[in-house]
């Protein structure tokens, strides 16, 4: 069926019509509701919210604009009723309540990597993690019209209409956004895929040493740890390794095996912590590595273990430590 005619059957109730025609934008509503909230899992809230709206106001549709806007203005209106029930963080902290990695498998689900018509950024740097904790310190309707403008494409005048505001609003939204984000979202550089391999591999292996002078050794002079929700912020080579050696495991990392991955097309790895009595290694965290030239520059730490699943992750490992852990290599 066309799209004109599966809208039209659509709205004589053939829910299997509406599957199909909601298909085709599931997983870029999805990814948008990512990027305005931060959370993989709000963002599943969301779209199941964003598609029960449009098969319930399907006849409301009038197609003044395309379809793929107006399921854009709905994602974008349940996500800002969203973040209205958010509370407000207070400085002098900026860091977001949630940011959670998003699975790169899912990401290929996407048509390209290419930067829609009129975009400024691309989907590789539209999701990265470093940007995406700038982008959620902006105010929520300052960060859906940003999105919305310089990540998806719309025109000022289309971004105008989804938001009910006028175009000028939306050129000042921007502008505002820009500026935020030219200050907190500094760019990186990602090496070859040979490069990013080499230094995860390398990571992992300083790790199991407990070579805290060696770990740092690969993140640049000025690299940054964060750990949303948690506001604390570890700045520079001394603050992370002082992190490394006496926080994880009382600074025996050797005892928190890693293994490889990768998220919002970065590198990453998957921490496991000890769980004696079961005998295996249980889901600790996820550190996913900005990399800056054959740096590291950032580190994001997730300490929610029900991202596991979503990245393809083992659900536990054998107790005796794995030395086979380099087994998945982030995608380039």
């Amino acid at each position: 069926m066309t799209k004109p005619a599966l809208i039209a059957a659509a709205s004589t109730g053939d829910e299997a019509a509406f599957r199909d025609l909601a298909d085709q934008y599931r997983r870029e509503l999805h990814v948008h509701c990512y990027r305005m909230l931060g959370s993989v899992h709000d963002a599943e809230d969301a779209l199941q919210e964003t598609l029960l709206r449009a098969w319930r106001h399907l006849g409301s549709f009038e197609g003044r604009s395309s379809f793929r806007a107006w399921l854009y203005r709905i994602a974008t209106n349940v996500c800002l009723a969203a973040l209205d029930k958010r509370p407000v963080p207070q400085p002098p902290s900026y860091e977001p309540a949630t940011l959670t990695p998003y699975p790169d498998a899912w990401l290929d689900e996407l048509p390209s990597d290419a930067a829609e018509p009129g975009a400024r950024y691309d989907l590789r740097e539209s999701v990265r993690l470093a940007l995406l904790a700038a982008i959620q310190t902006l105010p929520p309707r300052q960060r859906a019209a940003f999105l919305l403008r310089d990540v998806l494409g719309f025109s000022a005048k289309e971004v105008g209409q989804l938001l009910d505001v006028s175009s000028t609003s939306v050129h000042s939204a921007v502008r505002r956004a820009r500026v935020t984000l030219e200050q907190r979202a500094t760019d990186r550089i990602p090496p070859p895929d040979d490069v990013q391999r080499s230094l995860l591999k390398r990571y992992i292996e300083a790790w199991e040493a407990i070579d805290i002078a060696g770990l740092v050794a690969l993140m640049r002079e000025d690299a940054v740890m964060t750990m949303p929700p948690d506001p604390a912020v570890f700045l520079g080579r001394p603050a992370i390794a002082d992190f490394f050696a006496t926080v994880p495991a009382g600074g025996a990392l050797d005892q928190i095996p890693l293994v490889a991955t990768s998220a919002n097309r970065q590198p990453a790895v998957a921490a496991y912590f000890p769980d004696p009595e079961a005998g295996v290694y249980r889901p600790y965290g996820v550190m996913v590595l900005t990399l800056d030239g054959d740096s590291i520059a950032e580190i994001t730490g997730c300490t929610d273990p029900s991202v596991f699943p979503l990245l393809g992750l083992p659900s536990a490992l054998e107790l005796e430590p794995a030395h086979e852990a380099f087994t998945r290599m982030p995608r380039e």
